[in-house]
């Protein structure tokens, strides 16, 4: 196995933790059950982890990154049969028309100027049946309302902005969301109707008023997911429903209570602190109440005259 490639910042590794490994990788993982049998472009692969994912249920899997470094690393880590990798830039795709049956390209669009281009390219290498499946934070809520900047995006969208330029090359669309969160679960603990596997969700919200049921989270998203395609009907099925990610050991919901422990921790160490300055503030206070009675019965004694 090859070395990890060091995370820059921004192209994101496998080795990386947490909240950021959730969002990739849940991402991949939903794509997996559109792509079985596929012949599948993954546009803008970085380190190659997601094409090797898509490639153990599809056809072949090509991903391409204009990173010569990225690509070397991927051929090098992710070497099997049906996974290829190749340096080129989305926006001047070196394949023929019609060559695939799905293009995937998560986190790409916000990072190029020349975002008409590119996907005029997807439209291009797509099949007249294929579809795309593309994502990209959504800039009213990834920047404007955590008034953060990411020095890496070159050109970062609405959601509408989102949906009216991947309209120009696909008549049919299907916008979905994404956002880590905590959900409070219940769920069933033996096969049968309602399991997750049926599509069973039920989501309830609580905004002061009571809990309510609700057909989709409250919460907007951070990342914007759009299926597109020529005509509704090319439209993959089954995208419907809540899909959650997780990882065995819980790593988020651990972390989370790490924190908590620790400043639960600091906590009580400031108040601790506070309580002995409380102390230190009283007995300090007390002496300056006794200096000033020592020198008040002192005076009343003669000792404040000048002696010749």
């Amino acid at each position: 196995m090859s070395k990890p490639l060091e995370f820059d910042g921004e192209r994101f590794t496998p080795e990386s933790v947490r909240e950021i490994w959730y969002e990739h990788m849940h991402r991949y993982a939903f794509a997996m059950q559109f792509v079985k049998g596929k012949q599948v472009l993954d546009a803008a692969c970085g380190e190659g982890y997601g094409s090797a994912l898509l490639a153990g249920v599809a056809a072949s899997v090509t991903g391409v990154d204009v990173s010569r470094k990225a690509i070397d690393h991927a051929t090098q880590r992710y070497a099997k049969q049906g996974l290829a990798f190749e340096q080129a830039d989305c926006a001047d795709l070196p394949f023929e028309d019609d060559a695939f049956d799905a293009v995937v390209s998560f986190e790409t669009i916000e990072h190029l100027e020349a975002q008409e281009a590119m996907l005029a390219e997807f439209r291009r290498v797509l099949k007249p049946g294929g579809f795309l499946l593309i994502s990209s934070p959504d800039k009213a809520v990834y920047s404007d309302q955590q008034g953060f900047e990411n020095p890496h995006h070159v050109r970062e969208l609405y959601a509408d902005e989102f949906r009216e330029l991947l309209g120009t090359q696909f008549p049919a669309l299907r916008m979905l969301g994404q956002k880590l969160m905590f959900h409070s679960a219940i769920f069933p603990l033996e096969p049968g109707e309602g399991d997750a596997a049926s599509g069973g969700f039920h989501i309830q919200t609580d905004d002061g008023n009571g809990p309510e049921k609700r057909a989709t989270p409250v919460q907007a998203p951070m990342y914007l997911l759009a299926f597109c395609a020529g005509s509704d009907d090319l439209l993959p099925s089954g995208q419907d429903g809540l899909w959650l990610f997780d990882d065995a050991q819980e790593s988020v919901y651990q972390h989370y209570q790490h924190e908590i422990r620790k400043n639960m921790q600091a906590g009580g160490i400031l108040a601790e602190r506070d309580a002995q300055l409380a102390e230190a503030r009283q007995a300090l206070e007390e002496a300056r109440q006794a200096i000033s009675e020592g020198s008040s019965w002192l005076r009343r004694l003669g000792f404040s005259r000048k002696r010749d």
